[in-house]
C-alpha cells in the first residue's frame, strides 16, 4: 500500500513507476468532439427516444449479469490478479469512484467491451490477454474504464441487443428497416466514442508506445518483430488519401457495418491527440472537473463539435471531402473536375489550362482584381 492509500500492484510483470491521476476528472477531458456531436445527432433520430424509453425497460440486464458470472471468470484478487490491479488502478487514475465488476470470457478473437444500463460491466477475451502484454492491457482496461466514465455503456448494450434483434427480424421488410437505421446510427456513434475511450487508455497507461503497439497487434497479430509503427501509421495516410471519388464512397461503404474504426486510422487519431496542445494541458493538471458539467454550455459544445469537422474537412486529403472543400468555397476549376468524371478528383489539376484555341492561358493570382462580365 502506498503513502495515499492506493494499493500498488503486486504482479512481477507491471512496472512500479508513478502515473500522473487525475482527481474529479471530467469525461469532456478527453472525448473525440466526433463522440458528442454523433450523440447530439443519434439522440435526435427519429423515433430514437421511443426505443430507448422501451428497450431501457424490456433489456435483460439481471440475465446478462448472471450470464457471465455463470460462465466467465470475475477479475479479483483471486483470478486474474494482475487485471484486477490495472482495473483498480486505472479507477484510481480517472478517479471513478465505483470499481465495474470485470470478466474474462474465453474467445479466440481479441474483443473487449463495456456494455451495462445500471452498472457498467467490463467483459475481456482470452484471446486479448494473450495477445497483449502487461503495458497494452493496461491501455486496453483503461480504454474500458474511460468507456464506463462517459456513461457509453448504456448505448453500447442497446447496439447489441438491436444488432441481434435486426438479424432476428429480417425477414419482415420494414420491421428490419426501422430497426436498421437506428442501428447504422449508433454504429456511427460507437466508431467515434472509441476515440474518445483510446485517449482515455492513453491517460490511464501514459504510454503512447504501448497504446500503438496494443493497436497493431489487434491488427497484424503477436509479430512486433515483424512491425513498424512509422509503417503503420503511414498506411493510414496512405488510407485517407489515395484513390479518386469512387474509392472514398467504398471506404463509406467499408465502415458502415464496423462496430470499431479501422485500426490505423485509430493510431493516427490518438498519435495526433497525444502531440496537441489539449493533451499537454491535461497532462499538466489543467482538464475539466465532473464538478463543472453542470454548468456547461450545450451551445458550446456544439460549436466545438461544428468547428472540428470544419477544420478536419479542410485538412483532410481524402477525395470526397476535397470535392465538399471545393463546393463550400467555390473552386473555379469544380466544373472542370466534374467533367473530367471521377478520375478528376484523384489528383490536383495543372495550373495551366488550354483554351479551345491551342493557346495557353494562365489563371489569375488569388489577389488579382475581379473581373466583370459583358
Amino acid at each position: 500500500m502506498s503513502d495515499d492509500g492506493h494499493q500498488q500492484s503486486g504482479h512481477e510483470k507491471v512496472p512500479s513507476r508513478q502515473r500522473r491521476r487525475f482527481p474529479g476528472i471530467s469525461s469532456r477531458a478527453y472525448e473525440h468532439p466526433a463522440d458528442r456531436s454523433a450523440l447530439v445527432a443519434l439522440r435526435k433520430l427519429s423515433g430514437f427516444d421511443t426505443v430507448f424509453k422501451a428497450l431501457s425497460g424490456l433489456l435483460p440486464e439481471r440475465s446478462l449479469r448472471l450470464l457471465f458470472l455463470s460462465d466467465s471468470v470475475r477479475v479479483s484478487d483471486q483470478q486474474f490478479a494482475h487485471l484486477n490491479d490495472m482495473l483498480r488502478d486505472a479507477c484510481y487514475i480517472l478517479d471513478l469512484e465505483k470499481v465495474p465488476p470485470m470478466y474474462v470470457t474465453q474467445d479466440p478473437q481479441p474483443n473487449a467491451m463495456c456494455i451495462g444500463l445500471d452498472e457498467p460491466i467490463i467483459v475481456v477475451t482470452t484471446g486479448l490477454v494473450e495477445l497483449l502484454d502487461e503495458e497494452e492491457m493496461r491501455a486496453v482496461v483503461g480504454h474500458e474504464v474511460g468507456h464506463a466514465l462517459s456513461g457509453h455503456s448504456v448505448y453500447r448494450t442497446i447496439l447489441l441487443f438491436l444488432t441481434t434483434l435486426a438479424l432476428r427480424v429480417a425477414w419482415i421488410p420494414l420491421g428490419n428497416l426501422a430497426i436498421m437505421a437506428i442501428v447504422t446510427a449508433l454504429r456511427e456513434w460507437f466508431r467515434k466514442s472509441e476515440l474518445s475511450a483510446d485517449r482515455a487508455g492513453l491517460l490511464v497507461g501514459q504510454d503512447l508506445r504501448a497504446s500503438m503497439r496494443g493497436l497493431m497487434k489487434i491488427a497484424g497479430g503477436n509479430h512486433l518483430h515483424e512491425m513498424n509503427v512509422d509503417a503503420f501509421l503511414k498506411q493510414a495516410e496512405e488510407y485517407e488519401a489515395g484513390g479518386d471519388l469512387r474509392d472514398s464512397v467504398l471506404k463509406i461503404l467499408n465502415v458502415l457495418p464496423r462496430s470499431h474504426p479501422f485500426t490505423t486510422v485509430r493510431a493516427a487519431e490518438l498519435k495526433k491527440w497525444a502531440e496537441s496542445r489539449d493533451y499537454q494541458r491535461l497532462m499538466d493538471g489543467h482538464y475539466p472537473r465532473r464538478s463543472e458539467d453542470k454548468d456547461t454550455s450545450v451551445t458550446d459544445s456544439f460549436r466545438e463539435s461544428a468547428n472540428h469537422y470544419a477544420t478536419h474537412v479542410k485538412s483532410s486529403k481524402d477525395p470526397l471531402m476535397k470535392l465538399v472543400t471545393d463546393l463550400a468555397g467555390g473552386a473555379g476549376d469544380l466544373g472542370g473536375r466534374v467533367r473530367r468524371g471521377f478520375g478528376g478528383f484523384a489528383a490536383t489539376p495543372p495550373k495551366d489550362q488550354t483554351s479551345r484555341n491551342g493557346t495557353t492561358t494562365e489563371e489569375p493570382p488569388a489577389d488579382a482584381p475581379p473581373h466583370d462580365e459583358d
